[in-house]
């Protein structure tokens, strides 16, 4: 079988496996096992699957994922998106529009101990949308506010992509996340204009003053300041170069247990499903990474995506247009995908072809801090872009009575945001390797 064709095969099968609801694991470790298979055969497969199982779960970055994911649960059954949420619209109730701007600056705090869309979305959901709802705002925005917001979770360090990303490209894990750092500020401010912009433009949609129950500031800013402590203590640490990202991911942890633990927020039923929900995402994570592991081994024998580097190389195209199309493509294989299994299985076919263009006169590390950058922004347009946008569906399933259309319409402004916002830092990367400059 001719190569190409047989790289074809191995996505049909995966893809077919993945429109049969078959978990994104299993399509990847069944699509891989039949091209290594047919092109190795059984003793070359067995010998893979024992070293590279081994040599995966053996690499001590992957220590930070498990203990990332337990200080976002700790956060989130330890009630800290109250404290945020109280805090973010007493500043924010003069402003028309307010509440909602207010559970994005939300999200983006609660994003800075969690690393976790989904939990972001859902956790600010759960005390942002009653009292949205009750405060007049329609179910549009509302819906839509909360799915854009939780995507901070990824874009706020810290961020379980970010981190696999690092793994898979061997960069440095505390220079990944201070590159995000702005960006994910710069998305922040896009959501607060693009809700502005919206409230003004369409009628109905938010009040035209939030008429919110006084809150005592000093009490607000109480709730949050631990929260600040936290993660000073941990990005302080990581980035002073007091101890390593595992051990920062260490540190917060534990330190959110006590702050979860101090507020009288963590039963002991909170905590067992904290530690539950932590091991079944890791679980989930890791058995992604094997079967992505598996296919690109499979399409690696084909050599197509070497072949594939090569010809762009050749092509004569500009290189940002090059990097371009590859944004383009993650954004439409987003609409389809879980952002997880996409980095894993396109990072390894993308990234050789990335290094080897000419951008901007970067240097490699530069280049592959600012390409990872990239994508963590347009991976977070496939979380709200239809037909999947699985914040979208998270935060749509909590808001009872809203259509599931009125949700996609609503997205609508913060997706224009998104892609403004890609854009300004596919031209201009000093915005994502300015704070970096001050780690070497």
């Amino acid at each position: 079988m001719e190569p190409i064709t047989l790289s074809l095969l191995i996505f049909g099968i995966m893809i077919a496996l993945m429109v049969v609801r078959v978990p994104i694991a299993v399509a990847m470790f069944v699509a891989g096992t039949t091209g290594y298979l047919m092109q190795a055969g059984w003793l070359p497969y067995a010998n893979f699957l024992k070293t590279q199982t081994y040599s995966r779960f053996s690499n001590y970055d992957l220590s930070v994922i498990p203990l990332f994911l337990l200080m976002g649960q700790f956060a989130t059954h330890g009630g800290l998106s109250r404290a945020l949420f109280a805090f973010t619209n007493s500043l924010m109730s003069r402003v028309r529009g307010g509440m909602a701007m207010a559970a994005v600056i939300a999200c983006a705090a609660f994003g800075a101990v969690c690393g976790s869309s989904v939990a972001t979305a859902a956790t600010v959901g759960t005390v942002a949308l009653p009292e949205m709802t009750r405060h007049g705002y329609s179910g549009r925005l509302t819906t839509a506010t909360l799915a854009a917001g939780g995507t901070l979770g990824i874009m706020i360090p810290p961020s379980v992509i970010l981190v696999i990303y690092a793994i898979l490209t061997e960069q440095n894990i505390a220079k990944l996340f201070a590159a995000a750092m702005i960006p994910g500020l710069i998305a922040m401010l896009g959501y607060l204009v693009a809700i502005a912009i919206y409230v003004r433009l369409v009628p109905g949609q938010a009040p035209e003053r939030d008429e919110i129950e006084k809150v005592d500031m000093r009490d607000a800013v109480a709730g949050l300041l631990p929260i600040g402590v936290i993660f000073l203590l941990v990005f302080g640490g990581i980035y002073g170069g007091v101890f390593t990202p595992t051990e920062g991911a260490a540190v917060g942890a534990v330190s959110t247990l006590l702050l979860a633990f101090a507020r009288g927020e963590l039963t002991r039923h909170k905590l067992a499903a904290s530690f539950y929900q932590a091991a079944e995402s890791s679980a989930m994570i890791f058995l992604i990474f094997i079967g992505a592991d598996l296919m690109n081994s499979a399409l690696a024998l084909t050599q197509v995506p070497t072949q594939l580097a090569q010809a762009v190389g050749e092509s004569g195209l500009p290189p940002l247009a090059i990097v371009g199309a590859i944004l383009v493509f993650y954004i439409v294989l987003g609409c389809v995908m879980d952002e997880l299994s996409m980095i894993l299985l396109t990072v390894p076919i993308f990234f050789p072809m990335v290094m080897g263009l000419e951008l901007w006169g970067l240097d490699p590390t530069g280049k592959a801090i600012w390409f990872g950058v990239l994508i963590l922004m347009v991976v977070g347009i496939g979380l709200i872009a239809p037909p999947v946008g699985l914040n979208v569906y998270i935060v749509n399933g909590l808001a009872k009575g809203v259509p599931i259309g009125e949700s996609y319409r609503g997205v609508v402004p913060f997706l224009v945001s998104d892609l403004l916002r890609t854009l300004l830092l596919l031209f201009v990367p000093s915005l994502s390797l300015f704070l970096v400059g001050f780690m070497d």
